[in-house]
């Protein structure tokens, strides 16, 4: 294969899209930087991207459509919010772009790159769920492949420093769009997100705990070997991401069941799982795995996108 190289426009120059953008210069084999997009002409983002050389638009999609080198650009990464993402979708598939959205607005399928890309590299549109789904749902996946989850639960805290003016802004987004890939894409019947921001000092790094009731005489060993495996292929994309301890079980037999809100009483596996995700501290600060796990997940897409473009440019 060539080093030809896919070029791709960020919507969004705060600290995701700013982020991201340094994970493509820094850490990319197949993308190249065609735009730097943001409506704020201030923004740290836009200007570091001048400084780099990368085209830049404080215009929003307005500006990136008009931009000289629109045309070349064929994967969009979209780090606003769920209420803009709607129309920033609607002109870009007018011109063909493969859009990954980084909000919670989940206008395409739910994508965990571990779990289900492959499913999804052609769709037009792929969401990224949340940084508590990132984290999370590959988790609830490990666990369904080895038993059937009546329910899963994840609580995800974050360093309060860490959650900007778009994480504040799609609180409600983000605990139904969890919810509904914990069931999707993990395969719990059902699901439930919690979101905590600890305004800790010094801020602390990203937790995650998982909850899953799993059915009665499920394999813990198998369990324990799946979640393993699941965490080594997470962290080939996001090195910091980690199990902080063993894998826990709790039995739930007929005569003491577990009484789950919204199910009613059942027996079961309780497994429970926790895990922390340290960023890379790219452009971020360390404490900051909620964003580092989506800027990660999101290259990881792409790179994926990418070859398949390349691939069948050459056939």
């Amino acid at each position: 294969m060539s080093n030809e190289r896919i070029s791709v426009a960020i919507i969004g120059s705060g600290n995701i899209g700013t982020d991201l953008m340094i994970k493509v210069l820094r850490n990319s084999k197949y993308l190249k930087m065609g735009a730097m997009v943001g409506i704020d002409p201030h923004s740290d983002g836009l200007a570091r991207a001048a400084r780099l050389g990368i085209p830049i638009t404080s215009d929003g999609i307005e500006g990136l459509v008009k931009l000289p080198n629109f045309h070349e650009i064929k994967i969009v990464f979209d780090a606003t919010s769920a209420g803009a993402h709607a129309h920033h979708n609607a002109v870009l598939q007018q011109y063909g772009i493969q859009v990954i959205d980084l909000t919670p607005a989940a206008i395409g399928p739910y994508v965990v790159p571990v779990v289900n890309l492959d499913e999804h590299r052609d769709a037009p549109n792929i969401n990224m769920v949340t940084c508590g789904g990132q984290a999370t749902i590959p988790m609830v996946k490990a666990v369904s492949q080895v038993a059937k989850v009546h329910y899963a639960e994840i609580i995800t805290s974050i360093a309060s420093k860490s959650a900007g003016p778009g994480t504040r802004a799609n609180i409600d987004e983000f605990t139904e769009t969890t919810s509904k890939a914990i069931e999707e894409v993990g395969g719990a019947q059902k699901g439930k997100a919690i979101i905590i921001m600890n305004p800790a000092e010094p801020p602390l790094i990203m937790r995650d705990t998982v909850y899953c009731l799993a059915e009665a005489g499920a394999d813990q060993q198998a369990i324990r070997q799946s979640v393993k495996a699941m965490a080594d292929a997470v962290q080939a994309y996001v090195p910091g991401y980690r199990l902080k301890q063993e894998v826990q079980f709790e039995e739930f037999k007929t005569d003491r069941p577990l009484n789950i809100p919204g199910i009613g009483k059942l027996p079961g596996l309780k497994v429970s799982i926790f895990l922390e995700v340290e960023g890379a501290a790219h452009y971020l600060p360390a404490y900051a795995g909620n964003l580092d796990i989506m800027t990660s997940a999101a290259l990881a897409a792409a790179e994926r996108f990418a070859e398949t473009h390349l691939n069948k440019k050459i056939a």
